[in-house]
Formats: structure tokens, sequence, C-alpha cells
């Protein structure tokens, strides 16, 4: 992973951090629950698209590996595609 994708993950990492001790502090502040529930959502979608940049780096690092056992595995393939299904 290059360092701009490294810090476009962590970034998006810390911003779901951050909205999720937002969620904490609300169920501890008795907010309302539908206000709960749609932070919640948000960090949820956080976290989603901060995985599928990951394993898009992931593919794409494979798809232009100049090492043909790489790049032809169909283990990887089946790892990739595990680590994606994951996330649906």
């Amino acid at each position: 992973m290059s360092a701009d994708e490294l810090k476009s993950a962590l970034n998006r990492l810390r911003r779901a951090q951050g909205q999720l001790a937002g969620v904490i502090r609300m169920i501890e502040e008795g907010r309302d629950c539908e206000d709960v529930v749609t932070q919640l959502a948000a960090v949820s979608r956080a976290l989603d698209r901060a995985g599928f940049s990951i394993i898009a780096t992931g593919l794409q690092q494979c798809m232009t590996s100049d090492d043909p056992q790489v790049r032809d595995s169909a283990q990887m393939r089946a790892r990739l595609e595990k680590l994606f299904l994951s996330l649906a």
C-alpha cells in the first residue's frame, strides 16, 4: 500500500472512530433512538468504505504485480473475493 493510500485509509478509519465515539456519547446522554441509529448507520458506512478502499488497493496491487504467481494465483483471487464479500 502506497503512502497516499495508507493515509487515506487511516483517515477514513479515524473518521469512523470519531463517529463511533459520538454514538457512544449519544447513548450515554440518553439521546433519541432514531438519532443514535442514524449516526450508527453512518459509522457502518464509513467502515465499509474504508474496507472497500483497502481491498481495492490489494486487488490493484495483485493485478499489476510483475510476479505472475501473484497476478494469476487462484488462491489469491479467492482470498480477495472472500475479503470483499465479507464487507457485502
